[in-house]
């Protein structure tokens, strides 16, 4: 094989990968390609946790055209039984010549054991191809793994004179329907939605991820309550998904009767530490963690916004931009405080623009 072949079948393998985009959670997307004298004998990806890795497909499909042939692999193959056996043994055992890697796992229980076990077993092994594509495909569980926090993601919506809602409150819609159906898409790929109290009352939301896709995976929401303010009747209680409502000890002790119609709902209330009268959000970020949310998404008013982007703990923002003026009275984007010097600004990295319909969405980092 060549480079270039090299290339051209890795990004098929990535191209299948993102099919499990909507469906793997909390599993990484990954995509398997099988190749034996320039063709193509077997492919698949994962789809859903708990059945099949996208090497054990491929390897179905190829039968015994395994033999001898290359895999291409966006992600290195587990070594570990989970809830699936081993993918290395399964192309040991198929007897493929060669594995093409993307990227190292950087699961504790991977990295690095898969390929060496594959080379212990005489097995050629190249590892870097396409690793930036192959960790863009799963932001979330790269950062978890190799940090202990998930990749968070923070979508918010404006004028072009960066107002969010008119002075009354008044916010629906700035944006046409094309960008709101691409935040449908930013939310299934999602492990969880984050939402304050504050935006649960004033909009009532459902917050679901409405695709016509019926294997979408609705992610989680999570509500931020620290006064647990939340009425037994709000409508995110009965969207379907996991809803876990976040408090406090202090907001418990005498709630017991609404917190008995909560879980009565099917939601799940956690107490977590405070910091300033509010929710400590790293103690947020570390629950969230040791609950496999891989990619949380923000949907928040701009107190919740600018508490996340002060604390360093936003990785990304989606602001769809609306061609609309909205004036001064209007709300702002993000609450920060008062800055009288441009080096204290907070700067942007914009890693993407592009139109959605009539609307623009762009999407930044925060430089820190």
């Amino acid at each position: 094989m060549t480079q270039a072949d090299d290339f051209r079948f890795m990004a098929l393998a990535l191209r299948l990968a993102e099919r499990g985009l909507y469906t793997t959670d909390p599993n990484p997307r990954v995509g398997c390609v099988l190749v034996k004298n320039g063709e193509v004998v077997g492919q698949g990806w994962h789809e859903h946790a708990g059945e099949a890795h996208a090497e054990i497909v491929a390897l179905r499909e190829a039968g015994s055209a395994a033999q001898d042939a290359t895999a291409y692999v966006s992600l290195e193959p587990c070594c570990h039984t989970g809830r699936t056996p081993p993918c290395s043994d399964a192309l040991i055992k198929a007897g493929v010549k060669r594995v093409v890697v993307a990227m190292e796992d950087p699961n504790p229980q991977v990295a690095g054991k898969g390929v060496a076990q594959l080379r212990e077993a005489d097995i050629d092994v190249d590892i870097g191809v396409m690793t930036a594509q192959a960790e863009a495909l799963n932001p979330g569980f790269v950062q978890r793994m190799r940090h202990g926090r998930p990749f968070v993601r923070c979508k918010m919506a404006m004028s072009m004179d960066g107002r969010t809602a008119l002075a009354s409150g008044e916010s629906k819609w700035i944006t046409g329907e094309p960008a709101r159906q691409d935040v449908h898409h930013l939310r299934a790929r999602s492990s969880v939605i984050v939402t304050g109290i504050g935006t649960v009352l004033a909009d009532d939301p459902s917050m679901n991820a409405r695709l016509e896709s019926k294997e979408v995976l609705q992610p989680a929401r999570v509500i931020l309550d620290s006064e647990l303010k939340i009425p037994v009747n709000a409508k995110i209680l009965t969207s379907p998904g996991r809803i876990i409502v976040c408090t406090t000890a202090d907001a418990v002790k005498g709630n017991e009767e609404k917190i008995k119609i909560l879980r009565t709902a099917g939601a799940e209330l956690v107490q977590l530490q405070k910091e300033n009268d509010k929710i400590s959000l790293p103690a947020l970020l570390m629950y969230l963690n040791a609950e496999n949310f891989n990619d949380v998404l923000l949907e928040t008013g701009a107190t919740l916004n600018d508490a996340f982007l002060q604390a360093g703990l936003i990785d990304e923002m989606v602001i769809y931009m609306a061609p609309v003026l909205m004036g001064d009275a209007a709300r702002g984007l993000v609450a920060l405080p008062d800055i009288s010097r441009m080096s204290d600004v907070c700067k942007l990295d914009i890693l993407d623009v592009r139109a959605v319909g009539k609307d623009w969405r762009i999407v930044a980092k925060p430089v820190l």
